[in-house]
């Protein structure tokens, strides 16, 4: 049974599936966020990166579906990982595919900064590019109804940003573009500067720089830039729900990463994929706040209960909800 066929219908029972889902992976999300919370701001990104990772796998297994990592974060920089090919679930349910960043900005959890999260999408078998942990150049460009072939990785800043521009109906100077401070982005930060468009740069945290593109109060149009693959993949994922277009072309920068591409079967490193190749068909996306943020507030811990904060995107029935949980410190969702 596919995942779509569970997740959008309009028979009651199919909606308690819906919201079954959704129940266990808000659960997933927030056990990793409430898992880092007492990491926040000690300095050590290893330590709080294996708590959301032993967390989120705990959670995951007591998870009625069969489900098997596409996507799993932490092979580039020997950190704690949910593996690629791991199989988590009870075993009951229905066989899904899934994506995972269980902590989204690990510097920014240790430094205490915003906008870290614990991150999974879920999608029907063949549903996410099945990618390996390696660099990703891509573009996000929020907003609905905008054309498919908008922006391109071929195509220069200039281009693409004239392009968003005539889309949106503005001039280029009105664009706002988030970039991450690298010193491999000093060129392309240049270069969008001297079209005039606003540079946003920030620390970390790629996957929420590409949500902030569909939310006009964020004053974010463009994401540009080369980041995780991993992280690509769930960033498209949610800008596939919530509107908006997502181009990216893996970056393998040595022999032994072009050998783990090849080993999952993609044959052209060159290839550029749009959102609809990342993410194929129906998904859920969802992000629990660790630290307080623009999307979502942090993880909080009381005498008596947590306070957590989650985004949970579904694509078929284009629905976007923002929740927030009390979870008894005493009940069995504590970590």
């Amino acid at each position: 049974m596919i995942l779509s066929n569970i997740l959008y219908a309009l028979n009651p029972d199919h909606n308690k599936k819906l919201e079954k889902l959704i129940y266990d992976a808000v659960f997933i999300t927030e056990s990793a966020a409430m898992a880092c919370m007492p990491l926040i701001g000690l300095g050590n990104e290893k330590l709080a990166d294996q708590a959301a990772v032993n967390a989120m796998r705990d959670a995951m297994n007591k998870t009625p579906f069969s489900g098997k990592i596409v996507i799993g974060e932490g092979e580039r920089d020997e950190a704690p990982m949910l593996f690629i090919g791991e199989e988590v679930g009870c075993g009951d349910g229905p066989s899904v595919d899934i994506a995972v960043d269980p902590l989204e900005g690990t510097t920014l959890c240790a430094h205490a900064a915003p906008n870290s999260l614990a991150v999974l999408a879920i999608g029907e078998e063949g549903t996410l590019l099945n990618a390996p942990d390696v660099y990703m150049d891509k573009i996000a460009v929020g907003g609905c109804n905008l054309p498919n072939d908008l922006i391109s990785l071929d195509n220069t800043p200039e281009q693409n940003l004239k392009e968003v521009a005539k889309a949106k109906k503005c001039s280029v100077s009105d664009l706002g573009v988030m970039i991450l401070n690298r010193p491999r982005h000093q060129e392309l930060i240049t270069k969008v500067r001297s079209t005039g468009a606003r540079v946003h740069l920030i620390s970390d945290g790629d996957i929420a720089a590409s949500i902030f593109t569909t939310d006009p109060s964020t004053n974010i149009d463009v994401y540009m830039g080369i980041g995780g693959a991993p992280e690509g993949v769930l960033a498209a994922s949610a800008l596939k729900v919530c509107g908006g277009q997502f181009v990216g072309r893996l970056i393998a920068m040595s022999d032994e990463e072009k050998s783990r591409v090849a080993k999952m079967g993609i044959t052209d490193i060159n290839k550029q994929y749009n959102i609809n190749e990342l993410v194929k068909s129906d998904c859920l996306f969802v992000a629990t706040g660790v630290t307080d943020g623009i999307l979502l507030k942090g993880v909080k811990k009381y005498n008596t209960h947590y306070l957590t904060n989650t985004l949970v995107m579904h694509y078929a029935t284009k629905t976007v909800r923002n929740i927030t949980n009390k979870i008894l410190v005493n009940s069995n969702n504590e970590s």
